[in-house]
């Protein structure tokens, strides 16, 4: 009977909480400007619906309204869609439907497995509250026994109460944050968000295990003791430990039988009627929690797991480590590295010089080791040598074409693979990184760093050179001013021609060189070496005279209207982006109704140019071609998140892929490119792009959004693994598409079969086919951002089992 009346008492505090709370009836609609942004708790602390995102859009979740900013504590749609523009609309459908709609798209916000919503309530403990009529058993005689077992079922004897059922609430689905009289349940987790502006997935969470145990994580795991940077050491204390945060902002751990396991902060005695409390896994990985007094002041930390930023284990990425610069965290490259995405720290590190591969000879590269002292790092040493000193060690990695790294400490040699992972400074570890890092061998240098007397007048003969260099360059650049100013008279009244020609809307905008078609016609000889022809155009390669460098120039043909927004389209997209995987426009020309572009020159030509033709495969190796495809990445990551406005290239393919001379892939060709406005994530227009590589949302007049380009390179990506076209009718009819043949072989356990004769262990083709197949799914949600598909391909990830691309739509 007392397990009775404490079920009683939670289902009365349960229906009293939603009695006092307001119900949201079918058909109530909430949008992000309007005056109903929001449905209020009866007390006003919380609300549920809109909240400005940065300045990018709305997300729809849980925010406390008690307070001057809006602080969300729960989002909805993390790992999908966060993020809505001013247009839409969050509504409980008749059909019982919590939705954002977005003109013609339809967003589910609550899972519900398939149960329709009657009503929901936003309470006043701030847990949104989802309910589905019917009846419900609130006590039944075969789990009351007495002294007797029923084998006839339909002795049951059951009482039912008739209104409405909790199907779905917040508080058993928390995303980064814990509320008073929330609990953290066994076996659930809490996720970071990535950035302060953005809530969707960090990386990092801090879970409640089975095992008694909460613990704080890298989110990608593995979930291992040693990537563990926090630990309750609760483990074998008891079942079903849950983690609480009381009223009075005491956080402590309870087992079934509700005895407090761990105070992990010190009790406050009564709750402060006028403080809201929070648990929150913030941004840098560190659990903390915040109170905060309502109605006035701000939030501030009453409790962390730790005050050393650089605790959290991966919070600066691939081949970065972290250091303490006071009291704030700094990520650092290694020697040989830059980040990703210049300034941003999330992005990791990659290499900033070409490397040769093992089989190859010449090219001109040599190597030399570079230290990084006091810095800890996950250790993945593929051979561990016993060597007296760190020279011997940086000499062994030297003459290991497969060592791009290695570890040493305490007499022991650890050679590495790439990406380090994991790093931070630790002036109490002796350990040492020794980097391996290229350079040309004309220039000078190579082996291990010699501070010999003979290396040193070397250095002080380069110093000399450098100097003179730099004088000559001094007087180059005179050179250069004074023929500007000699010209300047044209180039002005050039420009006074191209600004009345385009009402001097966009050239004023980008930084660009203008020239004169004059001048134009003789750095390409009157145009005499085609490059390549495209549906807009053709492309001239040309010598720039000052400063002497190989420019490629584009002529836009259809010099009406088609060739105007080509043109335009262009100067917008690429006029003021700078990336190392984006092509570099250089200048443009406006003569009465001609129209050109001068780009930086590409040597090694487009993908299509080396995959394609056998004889012109200059980056032809597995490594190559994976890292032609992280390079694609890195730039459409650009375009989507890191531009002033977001941009859709809607015309990815290996023709549009340019190579350097050192194989480095750039993004080309922005003719078709769609801009984004700052609250727009999707668009309607017509079909852009090429057939074979457009995704299917072009030709079924859907919303378009960024997931249109992760199709395209999920294509290009099929093309790099096998070295073929998407479509090829020399074939047999079962392998001339080449995703239905790649799904097929994967389906099968065949995956080796893609590459052919080529010599790739089957758990990397394997790895990438999986990418790939993630990116061409029909169904564009279920595509993964270029932000994830950059993780994917540095393999800092687990990749699931992608389903048939087209079987979402089949379902359907």
């Amino acid at each position: 009977m007392s397990h009775l009346l404490l079920f009683y008492l939670f289902s009365a505090a349960i229906y009293t909480a939603a009695a006092a709370a307001q119900q949201i009836s079918l058909g109530s609609s909430l949008t992000p400007t309007g005056k109903s942004s929001s449905w209020v708790s009866p007390n006003g602390h919380f609300a549920f619906g809109f909240y400005q995102q940065g300045s990018n859009g709305y997300a729809v979740g849980i925010f406390v309204a008690a307070i001057p900013e809006r602080t969300p504590v729960w989002t909805a749609n993390r790992d999908t869609t966060p993020i809505f523009p001013t247009n839409s609309t969050l509504v409980l459908k008749s059909d019982g439907r919590l939705v954002v709609e977005v003109r013609q798209d339809t967003i589910n916000i609550i899972p519900t497995d398939g149960l329709p919503i009657s009503s929901a309530s936003m309470l006043d403990n701030g847990n949104f509250v989802v309910y589905a009529s019917g009846e419900k058993i609130i006590w039944q005689s075969f789990e009351n026994p007495t002294n007797t077992l029923f084998l006839v079922i339909s002795n049951n004897f059951v009482v039912y109460a008739s209104g409405e059922k909790i199907i779905w609430q917040s508080f058993e689905n928390p995303t980064n944050t814990l509320l008073p009289g929330q609990s953290l349940l066994n076996g659930k987790r809490l996720v970071s968000s990535a950035s302060e502006n953005d809530d969707s997935y960090g990386i990092f969470t801090i879970a409640m295990q089975d095992d008694g145990n909460l613990v704080q994580y890298p989110l990608q795991g593995p979930y291992i003791p040693q990537n563990a940077y926090y630990a309750s050491n609760t483990d074998r204390t008891g079942n079903n430990i849950t983690l609480n945060l009381d009223e009075d902002g005491s956080l402590y751990l309870i087992n079934s039988t509700i005895n407090i396991i761990k105070n992990l902060t010190p009790s406050r005695g009564n709750p402060e009627e006028k403080t809201i409390y929070i648990a929150k896994i913030d941004v840098d990985g560190i659990f903390r929690v915040y109170s905060h007094p309502f109605g006035h002041g701000n939030w501030s930390v009453s409790w962390s797991t730790t005050d050393d930023k650089c605790a959290p284990i991966g919070v600066c990425r691939l081949n970065a480590y972290c250091t303490m610069m006071d009291k704030d965290a700094e990520c650092r490259c290694l020697p040989g590295f830059e980040f990703v995405i210049p300034g941003n720290w999330s992005s990791g590190c990659s290499r900033n010089f070409s490397t040769r591969s093992c089989k190859a000879t010449g090219g001109g590269i040599n190597y030399e080791m570079r230290a990084v002292d006091n810095t800890v790092w996950q250790s993945n040493s593929y051979a561990v040598l016993k060597t007296s000193t760190k020279e011997e060690c940086m000499q062994a990695c030297l003459e290991d074409c497969n060592c791009d790294a290695a570890q040493f400490k305490d007499g022991a040699c650890g050679k590495e693979r790439l990406p380090l992972i994991y790093g931070r400074r630790s002036v109490d570890n002796s350990n040492v990184a020794l980097i391996k890092v290229g350079f040309l061998a004309n220039i000078g240098g190579g082996g291990l760093v010699d501070h010999s007397p003979e290396s040193k007048k070397q250095k002080h003969k380069d110093s000399i050179l450098v100097v003179g260099i730099s004088l000559l360059a001094f007087a180059i650049l005179v050179l250069a001013i004074s023929g500007m100013l000699i010209h300047k008279s044209r180039i002005w009244r050039y420009r006074e021609i191209s600004e009345r020609d385009n009402n001097g809307q966009f050239c004023k905008d980008v930084g660009l060189r203008a020239f004169t078609y004059a001048e134009l016609q003789r750095v390409t000889n009157d145009f005499k070496e085609e490059l390549g022809r495209g549906a807009f155009g053709t492309v001239f390669k040309g010598v720039q005279a000052e400063p002497q460098k190989l420019v490629a120039v584009k002529r836009l043909e259809k010099v009406l209207e088609d060739g105007e927004i080509e043109f335009q389209n262009e100067m917008k997209a690429i006029g003021k982006t700078h990336h190392r995987n984006l092509v570099k426009l250089l200048g443009y020309c406006i003569d009465g109704p001609k129209r050109l572009l001068v780009y930086e020159y590409m040597s090694n030509g487009s993908l299509a140019d080396t995959l394609f033709t056998p004889q012109k495969q200059p980056c032809w190796e597995w490594e190559d071609r994976i890292g032609i495809a992280r390079d694609i990445a890195r730039g459409l990551l650009y375009l989507h998140e890191d531009c002033e406005t977001q941009i859709i290239h809607c015309d990815i393919k290996p023709q549009n892929i340019l190579l350097d001379d050192r194989c480095v892939a750039k993004i080309s060709d922005f003719g078709l490119a769609k801009h984004m406005k700052q609250d727009q994530s999707r668009t309607y227009t017509g079909v852009r792009g090429t057939r074979g590589y457009a995704a299917p949302e072009w030709h079924r007049k859907m919303a378009v959004t960024v997931k249109a380009d992760v199709y395209s390179f999920g294509i290009v990506l099929l093309e790099l693994i096998t070295r073929r076209k998407s479509v090829d009718w020399s074939l047999c009819e079962d392998e001339a598409v080449l995703e239905e043949w790649v799904y097929n072989c994967f389906e099968a356990g065949e995956v080796s079969k893609v590459v052919g004769e080529e010599e790739v262990e089957k758990r990397q083709v394997e790895r990438m086919v999986r990418i790939s197949l993630w990116c061409i799914q029909e169904e564009p949600s279920l595509r993964p951002s270029m932000k994830k598909v950059l993780l994917m391909l540095e393999g800092t990830v687990d990749i699931p089992v992608p389903p048939s691309p087209t079987s979402f739509l089949c379902a359907v």
